[in-house]
């Protein structure tokens, strides 16, 4: 084949012959207009870089906060939650040196409470926005959009886009990357698109899979290397395919060299053992994205056990075992993590035992840079707001807090107007 016949061999026929990757949720704009040697420098870092970086865990399906972080201390909880409610004796208490009294972990999270003892953690009571909405979609787009319009860019494609405007060769989207078939809204910017694949398996180059023409065109690629210029077909086709496959057998190799720990078998843990590995091997990603689902418990919720006791039991277990194997590597300090969930659950349980779509819930943060405790007052169980929580903390200021203190961005830039930083993060 003549790479240089435009007629033979067409960028648009590269680009769906060619350069098509197995997870059909990566995406493909941004990430194919960075140059191969901006990759290569990812790859050369060999874990030696130093920037700090977000884990991002969403708990899809609006967590039940108060059998999370259970009001073990207030007698409201129980008379509204008869069926359901975690006993005293069973609480994992947070009253360490008297902090956060009255309040405790639910029992099968006993992984996020040693990590509480050990300083790690980070709880913000009462989170949530003005005039909530119960919609599943609606509040999750107002939590990954930070806007309560539930419209425009995501919080973190804005971050991108911020950071990469004028910075040479901008951002790849290996600086986003998500675990999932398609990437989260919040992750979207203007001009900055995320990687994102279910499997490492099946982030992969599949144009030799075409066929023998196809495998001859990507080997004179391949022996053409980066030093093509210009505009031609033949230099766009070289840096799209160098870009495509640095990034895809990077990502890979990263994944495939196993763990320092041993992590759960949940989903949820193979996702942040896969965020472990591309962190250990060095890339230059900074914002990673893992979801674990099914935290809608309108019925059979149970109390210590059930469904969300399960969920629970599956968060607390892959985030001890992902902050085990940071520390193992020597790369804890790095990392931030945070869990959010894009609503609580009403008050009292409902029929069913199980609750219904509410307001205000926690947020957690993890690591050894967090400013540990318990941030924010639980909202009164008793002075509702059509039978739910009345918020205490904007969740958008937890997000300035993250920009500004942990990643070193203009908040105001990223979130459209000024929020006081919540103050989670601890001074060096």
């Amino acid at each position: 084949m003549d790479l240089s016949n435009s007629r033979a061999f067409t960028r648009r026929d590269f680009l769906f012959q060619g350069v098509t990757l197995a997870s059909a949720a990566v995406t493909i704009p941004t990430f194919l207009n960075v140059s191969a040697s901006a990759l290569a420098r990812a790859g050369s870092a060999g874990g030696a870089t130093d920037e700090r970086v977000l884990v991002v865990v969403q708990l899809a399906g609006g967590n039940d906060g108060l059998n999370t972080v259970v009001p073990f201390g207030d007698a409201a909880y129980y008379k509204a939650r008869p069926g359901i409610a975690i006993g005293e004796k069973d609480v994992l208490r947070l009253g360490r040196n008297g902090v956060a009294d009255g309040l405790g972990l639910h029992p099968r999270m006993g992984a996020l409470k040693e990590l509480f003892d050990a300083g790690e953690v980070t709880v913000v009571q009462g989170v949530g926005y003005p005039n909530p909405n119960r919609s599943h979609f609606k509040s999750m787009d107002i939590w990954h959009t930070a806007d309560t319009s539930g419209t425009g860019d995501g919080w973190l494609g804005r971050y991108f886009d911020n950071r990469c405007s004028g910075a040479p060769g901008g951002c790849s989207g290996h600086d986003g990357v998500a675990i999932g078939r398609t990437a989260p809204l919040a992750m979207q910017g203007r001009s900055f698109r995320p990687i994102a694949f279910e499997s490492a398996e099946l982030f992969r180059w599949t144009g030799e899979d075409e066929g023998d023409t196809e495998a001859r065109a990507y080997a004179a690629l391949m022996r053409g290397g980066s030093g093509s210029v210009g505009a031609s077909n033949e230099a766009f086709l070289t840096r799209t395919a160098l870009d495509a496959q640095v990034a895809s057998e990077r990502i890979r190799a990263a994944v495939s060299r196993g763990t320092e720990v041993e992590y759960p078998r949940n989903r949820l843990a193979q996702q942040l053992a896969m965020v472990a590995g591309m962190i250990r091997a060095g890339l230059e990603t900074r914002v990673y994205y893992v979801t674990l689902g099914g935290f809608d418990t309108h019925a059979g919720q149970g109390g210590g056990n059930g469904t969300h006791a399960n969920l629970l039991e599956q968060f607390a277990s892959a985030v001890g075992a992902f902050q085990r194997d940071l520390a193992a590597s020597r790369l804890a300090e790095r990392v931030l993590t945070m869990s959010f969930s894009e609503f609580g659950r009403r008050v009292g349980q409902n029929g069913s035992n199980g609750t219904d779509h509410g307001t205000a819930a926690p947020m957690f943060l993890i690591g050894p840079r967090v400013r540990p405790g318990v941030i924010g007052d639980l909202p009164s169980l008793t002075d509702l707001e059509n039978g739910d929580l009345k918020h205490n903390v904007d969740f958008r200021n937890v997000y300035a807090g993250v920009l500004e203190q942990w990643l070193g961005a203009d908040a105001a830039k990223v979130l459209g107007r000024d929020y006081r930083a919540a103050n989670v993060v601890r001074k060096s």
